[in-house]
């Protein structure tokens, strides 16, 4: 059933039935209840695009992440898909937009094309022209992740730093004091990545407070670049003992250096740090690590976004997760090698 077969039955043009509909233009009572009898009888339920003109609004959601040339950690994915579910049961669509180098052009479009109603920013920098963007141009947004002076945004974030500390405190209990961060790639550190540097700063915090020696290495986000950046760091730095790290997708890469250089873990050598949980399950042994809520994440980042979207004018909002770290089995007391 269309608009035009509503038309036909009620006696009027397509362009009365859309007034009717979208609430745009006035009609006279009569003809609106005509019309409406019409739907009624028919049990006519009129399309998302209706529904939104009639709201004002698109029904579509922005979703800003990574340019496409670069691939996506499984962590990135994992909040693409809890953004696009949550969106989902709002009944709302979710347009997806890369952002960075030639990617501008898609983020501007998005900006001002009036395609979307709100937007949620991922992989936020410490300065981060894109949010500077949003907020000049009064699009609702938030994001995942923060800037360095977030004050008047909403967002949701992980506390890289107080959970790096936690792993440090962790492995210098258990008697680790030579102990290295293995962080994300050093492109992402020189432009400011809010987690790698939030990571680094609780790192070092920890590192002094317990009179542990840290040593700091950048790694490419997969398996190979994990290997290599391990096998540096035992020829370099060989009284290393443990590692932290919120680079999940290097893990698979490191422990096939410890394995090759025939370390076992955590007998030889421990292994924490922050991840998605089935990375940290995936691990061998399972991974001691702060498990990242990506599902619950996602569905506080929509439902803070259409809160915006419902309100502009509330007080902006904000969470910072900070979940336990679970305690499995890659981590232990240190012995000598």
């Amino acid at each position: 059933m269309n608009i035009g077969e509503i038309a036909r039955r009620a006696g009027v043009s397509r362009s009365t039935v859309s007034y009717v509909l979208s609430g745009k233009r006035a009609v006279s009572e009569a003809t609106r209840q005509r019309i409406q009898a019409v739907i009624d009888e028919l049990d006519y339920r009129p399309n998302a695009s209706a529904r939104a003109l009639k709201e004002g609004r698109t029904r579509t959601l922005g979703l800003v992440i990574p340019p496409a040339s670069q691939r996506l950690t499984d962590m990135q994915l994992g909040f693409v898909a809890s953004v696009v579910e949550a969106a989902a049961r709002h009944d709302l669509d979710v347009l997806l937009s890369p952002s960075g180098g030639d990617h501008d052009r898609s983020f501007e479009r998005i900006v001002t094309g009036r395609r979307v109603d709100g937007v949620v920013l991922m992989e936020i920098r410490l300065k981060d022209d894109r949010v500077t963007r949003l907020t000049k141009a009064g699009l609702p947004f938030v994001t995942i992740g923060r800037t360095a002076e977030p004050h008047g945004m909403s967002w949701i974030d992980i506390d890289y730093a107080g959970l790096i500390a936690r792993c440090v405190h962790h492995l210098a209990d258990l008697g680790h004091r030579h102990v290295a961060l293995v962080n994300r790639s050093a492109e992402l550190v020189a432009a400011g990545y809010g987690p790698s540097h939030r990571a680094q700063a609780g790192f070092r915090a920890a590192a002094v407070e317990r009179g542990v020696t840290g040593v700091e290495v950048c790694c490419g986000d997969d398996t190979v670049s994990g290997e290599a950046c391990v096998e540096e760091l035992l020829a370099t730095h060989p009284d290393i003992t443990a590692v932290a790290t919120i680079n999940e997708a290097a893990l698979p890469g490191m422990q096939r250096a410890l394995t090759s250089a025939g370390l076992s873990v955590p007998g030889d050598f421990s292994v924490t740090g922050v991840a998605a949980q089935h990375w940290a399950e995936d691990f061998r042994p399972p991974l001691t690590a702060a498990d990242v809520p990506m599902v619950e994440m996602g569905a506080e980042a929509v439902s803070l976004l259409l809160e915006i979207i419902a309100a502009p004018g509330a007080v902006p909002r904000h969470r910072l997760y900070n979940p336990p770290i679970s305690l499995r089995s890659s981590t232990g007391p240190v012995r000598g090698r």
